[in-house]
């Protein structure tokens, strides 16, 4: 290793990793459970902003939360449950790999709209980046998209929403002031998404109410996906370069179509799973690019 070039913690990039994978773990809860997309949401949230509370009072950074969070965490909390909402409905309808890979599309999306909005200019390295990885989506399909109102299209449309508010998140994201504390900004995300998604819950005929066999996976839920994935991740952010970080965050689809495989049969073609690892490949490119 050259002079000077710091060593990376073994630590830093075990968080990475885990925080990448436990964020994959909601849709294994969601099919398990059976409930409703609204619940599921309401839970996640809900119950990580209580345990990232638990661990904020803890660590003594409670003083943080008397300082009022502005609109731009607002609407990214709003985002923030649009994106879960719609991505648990789109793996209720289509394969798990179908909708974590539309979701993976939203950096490159996000980078197109930056272009225009924060005025980042897109070089032919990153425009051939968005080209494969559209092409990548092309081949999850087959080359072909069957819009006949079967299962998967309805799933295809809930993951386009789904990028596109994830896409929202991020962008509304890069516009927060650079102030913004990290642990804090992540707790008024999620309780504010949990307030936004609550009426539509309640809206259902059964509410938030679930049996009692599914009450450990919902607080698993909260937990992993809702509180230790996000607290991972957001310290591998801060101790990991962002070219290296986006690299791994690559590991959340790779474990969701594992998931997919292992626990529910679902099989991808050779095709396939080629159009899976050109989606990773240029998403690895796009964050590399960007990070220089």
């Amino acid at each position: 290793m050259p002079t000077g070039t710091p060593a990376v913690p073994l630590s830093s990039l075990l968080l990475a990793v885990i925080g990448a994978v436990g964020m994959g773990t909601i849709g294994v809860i969601s099919r398990i459970t059976g409930l409703n997309a609204e619940s599921i949401t309401f839970y996640r949230l809900g119950l990580g902003a209580l345990f990232l509370l638990l661990y904020l009072m803890a660590t003594r950074r409670g003083q943080h939360l008397r300082h009022a969070p502005g609109w731009g965490v607002v609407i990214s909390g709003c985002f923030l449950a649009a994106f879960i909402l719609c991505y648990v409905q789109a793996m209720n309808y289509t394969r798990m790999a179908n909708a974590i890979l539309m979701v993976y599309l939203a950096p490159v999306f996000s980078a197109v709209v930056a272009h225009f909005l924060f005025r980042e200019r897109l070089g032919r390295p990153q425009l051939l980046c968005i080209a494969a990885a559209l092409f990548g989506f092309a081949m999850m399909q087959e080359f072909h998209l069957q819009l006949n109102g079967g299962r998967d299209a309805v799933g295809l449309g809930f993951g386009l929403l789904a990028m596109l508010a994830y896409s929202g998140f991020i962008l509304t994201n890069r516009g927060l002031p650079p102030r913004t504390n990290d642990r804090t900004g992540a707790f008024w995300q999620l309780f504010f998404g949990a307030l936004a998604i609550l009426p539509f819950a309640l809206l259902r005929p059964e509410g938030l109410s679930a049996a009692a066999w599914q009450w450990p996976w919902l607080v698993g839920a909260g937990l992993v996906p809702g509180f230790l994935a996000l607290l991972c991740a957001v310290l591998a952010i801060n101790r990991l370069p962002t070219a290296l970080y986006g690299t791994l965050a690559y590991c959340e689809p790779l474990a969701v179509v594992l998931f997919g495989w292992s626990l529910f049969g679902e099989t991808l073609t050779p095709l396939q799973l080629g159009g899976c690892g050109v989606i990773v490949a240029s998403g690895i490119t796009q964050a590399r690019l960007k990070a220089r």
